[in-house]
């Protein structure tokens, strides 16, 4: 796998200070948000890109609070957000939007996916184990909901998986029904 690693800096933020170090897969530039001193088994959260949810404050989404959750959870436990550019499901910005129209039609996430032509979720997670290899992490804690990354992640160990608990919005509440009945998310 050809990526391209850049330096290791320095990052303050509202939740603590971290390190940041990029990742250039291809076209897509990906970010390790980390303590600044790695637990022996450290937390996890690999999070995709969501661009109204993320930096907007999209309702529609529980994206922004898994993002700060993981971040928290980063600063307190000495743990990493993987930040991977993989907007809409990775469907990108433009589909994305695309599907949330039809959403505002009456379909639900997955069936404006396939009307776009997409499947449910295009994501793919090859660069984690890159990444966490790059690190030299052989065990994680996972913290997600969706047992797709837990099946898709290899090359290290994920010894606990740490659930995200949200309370759902009048705006997300079918989003996540879906994501829940359909596509197998533990919530």
């Amino acid at each position: 796998m050809n990526i391209k690693i850049s330096d290791v800096a320095n990052l303050p933020s509202q939740f603590g200070d971290f390190k940041v170090q990029a990742f250039k897969q291809g076209q897509k530039e990906h970010l390790v948000i980390s303590a600044k001193e790695l637990a022996e088994v450290p937390i996890v959260r690999v999070h995709s890109e969501c661009l109204t949810g993320d930096a907007i404050g999209s309702l529609k989404c529980d994206c922004r609070e898994q993002l700060e959750y993981g971040l928290k959870m980063a600063e307190e436990t000495g743990g990493m957000v993987i930040y991977l550019r993989q907007e809409g499901r990775n469907i990108g910005l433009l589909n994305k939007i695309n599907a949330y129209a039809l959403q505002d039609k009456g379909l639900d996430t997955i069936e404006a996916n396939h009307q776009l032509g997409f499947a449910a979720d295009e994501r793919t997670y090859e660069a984690v184990t890159f990444i966490l290899n790059h690190y030299n992490i052989k065990k994680i804690k996972l913290l997600t909901n969706n047992p797709d990354k837990i099946n898709s992640i290899s090359g290290v160990e994920i010894v606990e998986r740490i659930p995200i608990i949200m309370t759902p919005n009048e705006h997300n509440a079918g989003y996540l029904d879906v994501k829940r009945d359909a596509m197998g998310h533990l919530l």
